[in-house]
């Protein structure tokens, strides 16, 4: 039977990033069929069994899933370059942060801007993503660290999906760091992100998922586990920047509570790694924020190989620890920092990603999934991961519409 479809690409190889039993989920001298902005037919490129409205010959390109970048901080006030200048002369980020820079530094820029500033900053950086092929942005909020400009920040971030062609997911970070405002309170901090902010932002439908910073220069594990209860009273999911500069076992704390991801995770022990595995939680490595504050504590990838945890990369894109917008530098510095394969990388940005942010249907080209695709003139997939701004996808789909 004649299958009907909006729009048929023909003639291309597959990444398609499923577990099919071949590397990549490849699947060659393939089409895909697109109706309603789903993948309706995979098959093969001399299919005769798919009668669209529009045909496009891929000419022997690869066709992927979009990319996702599934931890991002690309709303923000100002930058810290003057910072990136103190750190090379031999300041700390721990230093820094503790002498009112850093993330403070960031509020205060970020509560004194506009929301349309905030827009037109945070388009630049997400439009340099979209370029590389990005379909889905996460983006947390976190730099406002009070009521107004924390909602501002997140209504800001889902103003971004109304001038570019990409999925934004929002993620409220109020726990990113204690507010002057409650620097020796920090308890009382947390009960208004927890008794105010939270159930506001689940109300107004802001936010997906809730984060924190469980850090030393950030939130205690039992100031964290409050705002993980607070996050399951409101149905919100739960993600966590965890082990970057210790471990103070925010990782094992967060997999309790079932979260998405943990996320840094450079100081992770390899013994709570099935911790991880049994709660089904992702693994989001940053390679970025590894590289630019020149950390040399690796994460645990071997562990995490051997319990099976999915990995995910993202670019950690802000503007103090990781100021780089750039999600296939991140494959390629997760292949040479952290030691991932190609293939590791290219599902860190796909399928597992996808899984960070609780997506079922991205993330892969397979059947009733969105035709979220780029199309890529390359000879294999591995050419994403090996170079640096040596490729970009040569078409991109989002929903199966070209953009």
């Amino acid at each position: 039977m004649t299958k009907a479809a909006d729009l048929l690409i023909r003639n291309v190889h597959i990444a398609s990033m499923q577990d099919n039993g071949q590397p990549y989920g490849l699947i060659e001298n393939a089409c895909v069929a697109i109706k309603d902005g789903l993948i309706s037919h995979i098959g093969s490129s001399q299919d005769k069994n798919v009668r669209a409205s529009a045909e496009f010959n891929g000419a022997g390109q690869w066709l992927l899933p979009g990319l996702i970048d599934c931890h991002t901080h690309l709303v923000f006030g100002g930058n810290r370059a003057l910072e990136f200048e103190m750190r090379q002369q031999g300041k700390s980020y721990a230093d820094i942060a503790r002498q009112g820079g850093g993330i403070q530094s960031t509020v205060n820029a970020t509560r004194a801007a506009s929301s349309e500033s905030l827009l037109q900053g945070a388009l630049k950086r997400a439009a340099r993503l979209v370029d590389e092929g990005v379909t889905t942005i996460e983006v947390k909020s976190g730099y406002g660290l009070d009521t107004d400009t924390e909602i501002k920040m997140l209504e800001t971030a889902k103003e971004i999906e109304k001038h570019l062609g990409v999925n934004i997911i929002t993620t409220y970070l109020g726990a990113h760091a204690v507010p002057i405002e409650y620097q020796d309170n920090p308890d009382e901090y947390v009960q208004l992100v927890c008794n105010e902010l939270i159930p506001r932002i689940k109300q107004q439908g802001l936010a997906s998922a809730v984060d924190v910073f469980c850090e030393s220069i950030g939130f205690s594990p039992a100031l964290c586990e409050k705002v993980f209860i607070a996050a399951q009273k409101n149905g919100l999911h739960i993600k966590a920047h965890v082990e970057q500069l210790s471990d103070l076992k925010g990782a094992k704390l967060a997999a309790h509570y079932h979260a998405l991801s943990v996320d840094h995770i450079e100081y992770l022990s390899s013994s709570d790694v099935p911790v991880l595995a049994k709660a089904g939680t992702v693994a989001v490595l940053l390679p970025g924020a590894f590289y630019s504050l020149r950390e040399t504590q690796l994460p645990p990838i071997d562990a995490l190989r051997q319990h099976k945890v999915p990995i995910a990369l993202a670019t950690d894109l802000n503007p103090g620890s990781s100021p780089i917008a750039s999600l296939l530098t991140m494959l390629n510095m997760g292949c040479i920092l952290f030691g991932l394969t190609p293939e590791e990388a290219l599902f860190g940005v796909t399928k597992n990603a996808a899984r960070a942010l609780g997506l079922v249907n991205k993330g892969q080209i397979a059947l009733g999934f969105t035709a979220d695709l780029g199309l890529w003139d390359i000879e294999h997939p591995s050419q994403l991961s090996y170079g640096m701004n040596l490729v970009r996808p040569t078409r991109k789909w989002l929903a199966g519409q070209e953009r």
